[in-house]
């Protein structure tokens, strides 16, 4: 399996995530662009429903990325969010987004759902 991303760019993609995260606070909220960045390597999946994401698939890597954010309420909070945004742009494919970190085998802190209110995140 081809790799989207080489490991200096997951770096260069965690770097930013993480510079983004620690500016973020709920009030201010700041932009979801490195996590879309990141979903980005799942493209095929949430476009087409195949192949399925496996651990160590670009893909999982960039979940993985994200799960080590998801240690505090606040970051889950703003993480949930960042997901939320991204299935009201790409609604038609919010199944495909929402099985993400459980074909990755991630646990964020919260269910990927249209429906999840992330305000009530603990």
């Amino acid at each position: 399996m081809k790799r989207l991303f080489s490991p200096v760019v997951l770096v260069s993609l965690f770097l930013s995530l993480s510079s983004a995260i620690c500016s973020a606070t709920v009030e201010n909220a700041a932009d979801c662009v490195a996590v879309g960045t990141l979903i980005s390597s799942c493209t095929e999946f949430v476009n087409y429903g195949y192949p399925d994401p496996v651990p160590g698939s670009s893909c999982c890597d960039a979940m993985t990325v994200l799960g080590t954010y998801s240690d505090s309420s606040d970051k889950r909070r703003w993480l949930c969010n960042c997901f939320i945004d991204l299935i009201s742009v790409y609604n038609s494919n919010a199944t495909a987004i929402s099985t993400l970190s459980g074909f990755c085998g991630i646990v964020l802190g919260f269910t990927i759902d249209p429906n999840t209110d992330c305000n009530f995140i603990q």
